[in-house]
């Protein structure tokens, strides 16, 4: 809370704008178990997955995966005035919060913890140990890079960001694409391809960016 109250107004608009993106999310989510939609067309509930799931695994690590990409855009728009790069960070803020409130909203629906004791990556068939620099799964960035980020301006923390969202997507990509193969229910299947197709649209968004900014992926 101080944190936010210490912020400066553009900083707390998006903080505001993402809470609200986030739980609007969720409120659709509730509202589509409830009634018809083409998600579940007999409007009958969605169908509650295990607790161990590759479906439950998914959206326990790509929320968090998520809530990563979502504060480094946060920070980079308060460290720029590029209007690509600013663009670029409010579509994923708003993106992967809408993601996010969607994945929370059906681990609640299936009545399944948030969270896990079992390491990240587990349901995908391997496992990955958080690192002690701060990267909780591949592609994270690490709490040096994120001070980094938080340190840089202009043109040099729009190429950090770039960098760093790049290597962060990469990794999203590979989950999801994992989401895909593995899940059992259609409602995570279709979000991982669609996560999918769009980090990857933006992987080469970005390398377009950072080339024109004279710097390499």
């Amino acid at each position: 809370m101080t944190a936010l109250t210490n912020a400066g107004p553009a900083t707390r608009r998006m903080v505001l704008a993402g809470a609200a993106v986030l739980l609007l999310a969720v409120g659709l989510v509730v509202l589509m178990v409830v009634r018809p939609s083409a998600a579940s067309p007999s409007g009958k509930a969605l169908s509650a997955p295990a607790e161990e799931s590759a479906d439950a695994g998914f959206a326990r690590d790509m929320m968090i995966h998520h809530q990563q990409a979502v504060e480094m855009s946060f920070i980079v728009r308060d460290r720029t005035d590029d209007e690509d790069v600013r663009r670029l960070a409010y579509d994923i803020i708003n993106t992967q919060a809408n993601q996010r409130g969607m994945m929370l909203g059906w681990l609640e629906q299936w009545g399944l913890p948030k969270s896990s004791a079992e390491p990240p990556m587990t349901w995908m068939g391997h496992t990955f140990e958080p690192t002690d620099d701060g990267s909780l799964m591949p592609g994270m960035a690490t709490d040096a890079e994120l001070d980094a980020l938080r340190a840089a301006e202009g043109k040099e923390a729009e190429v950090l960001f770039l960098r760093l969202m790049t290597v962060h997507h990469r990794a999203g990509v590979d989950m999801a694409q994992a989401g895909v193969e593995k899940a059992g229910t259609d409602v995570i299947r279709n979000l991982a391809r669609g996560m999918v197709k769009g980090q990857e649209s933006e992987i080469g968004l970005m390398t377009d960016m950072l080339k024109a900014r004279g710097a390499k992926p």
